[in-house]
């Protein structure tokens, strides 16, 4: 069986700031380094202070920057970091961001 994927920019029009824009929230940079952390997750799976539906719209705001691809699983949306991807377009920028210290 075919995986569907959601719609995401193609490696080759993600842009810097962009990606910078989506991991300056705090929500979304937590989301990136959960991600990291457990691969992949729900919106429902990651330990976060919010509402699941508030978690959902950060997912979309990662997937449209580039940053996360999201595929479809029934009724579920798991996510994933675009690691190997950004690292391509943007070598070292990812690590530098997910491992910065907080508050850094």
């Amino acid at each position: 069986m075919e995986e569907t994927w959601l719609p995401q920019p193609d490696l080759d029009n993600i842009d810097v700031c962009t990606v910078l824009g989506a991991l300056a929230d705090p929500v979304r940079l937590r989301i990136a380094r959960e991600l990291r952390a457990r691969g992949e997750a729900i919106c429902s799976g990651l330990d976060l202070p919010v509402k699941v539906s508030t978690v959902s719209h950060h997912m979309t705001q990662l997937r449209l920057a580039g940053v996360v691809s999201t595929r479809l699983v029934g009724t579920a949306r798991p996510s994933r970091l675009r690691e190997a991807d950004l690292e391509q377009r943007f070598p070292g920028l990812l690590d530098a961001i997910l491992n910065a210290a907080p508050g850094a």
